[in-house]
Order: structure tokens, then C-alpha cells, then sequence
């Protein structure tokens, strides 16, 4: 299982690091700005072992889509991911 924390951890950041680019070309966009601070959240819960059930990700993938039509951008792909990885890990979860 430690496994797969490590690669939410490492997808988190990989869309951390992008929100941070859509950021700084958009900083006036509420809806950047939640996803950003979820993601930051959850890196900060990963990393100390918090509960996993505090994580807040799940739908930032459906409301970036509401927000912009841009199926093909990278960061929906890694939100995506990332979902799927914390769903995965908490089906697992007693």
C-alpha cells in the first residue's frame, strides 16, 4: 500500500505543478485557485499520514470541465489520474 501512496503523492504534485502554470497566467481564476489549494491540502495530508478521508480532490477533474472545454489540456489528464488514484486507495481502505 505504501507504494501507492507514493504515487499519489508524486501525481499530486504533478498537478500542483501545473495549476501553478495555469496560475500564473490566469492568478484571477476562483476555480484554479480552489483546485491549487486542495491539491496543496492533500500533499500536506499524504506527507504527515493524515487521514486520507480528508483528501478533497474527488470532482476537481468535473469542475475544471465545467469551468473549460479543453478535454485534451494536461492538467485534466493528471487531475484525472490523481482521482483515480485516491479512489483506488480508498476502496482499499478498511
Amino acid at each position: 500500500m505504501a507504494n501507492k501512496y507514493k504515487k499519489l503523492i508524486n501525481q499530486i504534485e504533478k498537478v500542483i505543478l501545473e495549476l501553478d502554470k495555469r496560475l500564473a497566467e490566469e492568478p484571477d481564476r476562483k476555480i484554479l485557485n480552489t483546485l491549487f489549494d486542495r491539491y496543496t491540502k492533500a500533499n500536506e495530508i499524504l506527507k504527515s499520514n493524515g487521514d486520507i478521508n480528508q483528501i478533497m480532490i474527488k470532482g476537481g477533474f468535473r469542475a475544471y470541465l465545467d469551468s473549460y472545454s479543453d478535454y485534451m489540456n494536461p492538467l485534466l489528464i493528471e487531475m484525472g489520474e490523481a482521482e483515480r488514484l485516491l479512489k483506488e486507495i480508498q476502496s482499499r481502505e478498511p
